[in-house]
């Protein structure tokens, strides 16, 4: 992918997945890759029509949720292109979990029964619904690994304040129930997400992508309740099976491991994955789309000229 010099840029910064530029210290022109990373570490090959499934998908659901919570989001020019306002961000990754799965599972297996200041019950399964969603924030690292945190620590070391981080709360569980409710009227359950947030002034932004393959894990919900009575694993969307991939190949992001090679056939089943879940999630056909750089400066350049004056 290329890299862009726009107008009145103010800074530039190349994430694992995303490009993210800088307008005037206000406005953010967001490019998602076809980039995909696991255990923190970019994998060698791009994966064709990651970036559009990531922001159509985000797009989708930022519509769906703003009446929930204001977010960055402005426009979509392009279709991988984000284009929306900058917030100061919190630190923070509101992690939010409606199942015992993933990270949660690996500390309850160990016996603990706490995540991040939430209680876990007694007496579950791997994948069982808790009582009530819970939420394990991490703090939001620039470098390496994300780490748990719990709201007492937040507030502590001045992350949010009490207030904000009820606020916070609230938002992250509001979202989290709409998003069940779209994914069940697809045949889907959302397991587990994430959400960023930011300040612009006083107000609490939605930050970012949310809802989509990146974020967040889904499970079918057809057969979930026999598959938990058998005690099978759960039919799910998610990039869990890359992440499953790269520990059958020894590497978890751990020093001295090298990330395995990727076969074209390999590629090619992880873009049909990321389509599906589109297909799933959206509830309707994926277009692949391809614009030259050309197309996509000028349709980015438009948009900026109609928000900046």
């Amino acid at each position: 992918m290329a890299y862009f010099n726009f107008p009145r840029q103010t800074n530039f910064y190349k994430g694992k997945v995303r490009d993210v530029y800088t307008i005037s210290d206000t406005w953010l022109v967001m490019l998602a890759s076809d980039r995909i990373s696991a255990f923190d570490v970019i994998l060698p090959r791009p994966i064709p029509f990651k970036g559009q499934v990531l922001t159509q998908i985000a797009a989708h659901m930022l519509k769906a949720t703003a009446d929930i919570c204001p977010n960055w989001l402005v426009e979509v020019p392009a279709p991988n292109v984000s284009i929306g306002r900058k917030c100061e961000p919190f630190k923070i990754e509101m992690v939010i979990r409606g199942n015992l799965t993933g990270h949660a599972w690996r500390t309850y297996a160990s016996g603990k029964r706490e995540l991040c200041g939430a209680n876990m019950p007694g007496g579950m399964k791997e994948n069982d619904y808790f009582p009530a969603p819970i939420i394990t924030p991490s703090t939001k690292a620039a470098e390496g690994h994300d780490e748990d945190i719990s709201p007492a620590q937040i507030i502590e070391k001045g992350l949010a304040t009490e207030k904000e981080w009820n606020d916070l709360s609230q938002y992250a569980l509001k979202l989290f129930e709409r998003g069940k409710e779209i994914a069940a009227k697809q045949g889907l359950i959302l397991v587990d997400t994430k959400y960023e947030f930011g300040r612009i002034g006083n107000d609490i932004i939605l930050m970012d992508e949310i809802h989509t393959p990146d974020s967040s894990r889904y499970f079918y919900a057809e057969g979930f309740e026999e598959r938990q009575e058998k005690g099978e694993r759960q039919k799910q969307l998610s990039k869990e099976f890359v992440r499953e991939w790269l520990i059958e190949n020894d590497f978890m992001g751990k020093e001295g491991q090298t990330v395995p090679a990727m076969s074209d056939e390999w590629v090619e089943t992880i873009s049909k994955r990321y389509i599906e879940l589109y297909e799933k999630v959206i509830g309707s056909t994926f277009v692949p789309q391809k614009l030259s750089e050309e197309e996509t400066e000028k349709r980015i350049l438009a948009v900026l000229e109609k928000i900046t004056g």
